[in-house]
């Protein structure tokens, strides 16, 4: 797995309507999961909602708080928490004491690679303000109806590429595949991002995909590689 960007923070001049957004995608992956999957998300959300500090990235909750909380035994809190700790979507920032409860804060950068392939679930829109790449004109007049149109033009090798990914999978073309673009380096060919979290997503989730496509539509590759702006 390729080294992660900078950690996401929830603060700043857009934080509100991040953190909606945070508890947003962790609610349509719950709803995707199994039973198991959706009991772990809604506990995360329930902590979040009820004690996270979003400002100073810490949640300060002893065992026995957390399991009323939770409405489960203490040993079961614990069980629960290894499964975050796991995921990486609870990171522990000092470890319990005596007279003193566990700190932990939110690993935003896992939380986002695992629920970043139920985001089309939400809309385009959602997708594109998650990746980066901006939002909808304020202009734009308002629809019900999501398209994800075919790219445009079929000539050059990458809008080869581009129309196989489309035709294989449609939500997750428009999700992480058509802002990119591209252009080929002798055999590799290599794949502009539009933001630095986006190209770590597809290096550590589609970069498979992206090859077998880019070869077999252009043959023989050395490589495709993603990069970010900058």
């Amino acid at each position: 797995m390729q080294k992660a960007g900078p950690e996401r923070r929830a603060t700043g001049r857009n934080a509100a309507s991040m953190k909606y957004d945070i508890l947003s995608a962790l609610g349509v992956h719950g709803c995707a999961g199994d039973k198991h999957r959706q009991k772990l998300v809604l506990r995360l959300i329930t902590l979040i909602v009820a004690r996270y500090n979003w400002i100073a990235d810490e949640i300060m909750v002893g065992q026995r708080e957390m399991a009323e909380l939770w409405g489960i035994d203490e040993r079961s809190v614990k069980r629960e928490i290894a499964k975050l700790r796991e995921l990486g979507w609870l990171v522990q920032k000092r470890a319990a004491a005596r007279g003193r409860v566990a700190v932990h804060g939110l690993g935003l950068n896992r939380i986002l690679e695992g629920t970043g392939p139920d985001w089309p679930r939400i809309g385009p829109d959602f997708v594109a303000r998650m990746t980066g790449q901006g939002a909808p004109a304020p202009d734009a007049a308002p629809s019900n109806v999501i398209s994800f149109p075919l790219p445009s033009g079929e000539e050059g090798s990458w809008s080869r590429i581009q129309a196989m990914l489309h035709r294989e999978d449609p939500h997750l073309y428009a999700a992480w595949f058509a802002a990119l673009t591209a252009e080929q380096v002798g055999d590799s060919l290599r794949l502009l991002a539009p933001s630095r979290f986006h190209a770590d997503y597809l290096r550590s989730n589609h970069l498979l995909r992206l090859e077998r496509t880019a070869r077999a539509c252009l043959g023989q590759l050395a490589r495709v590689e993603v990069v970010a702006p900058g």
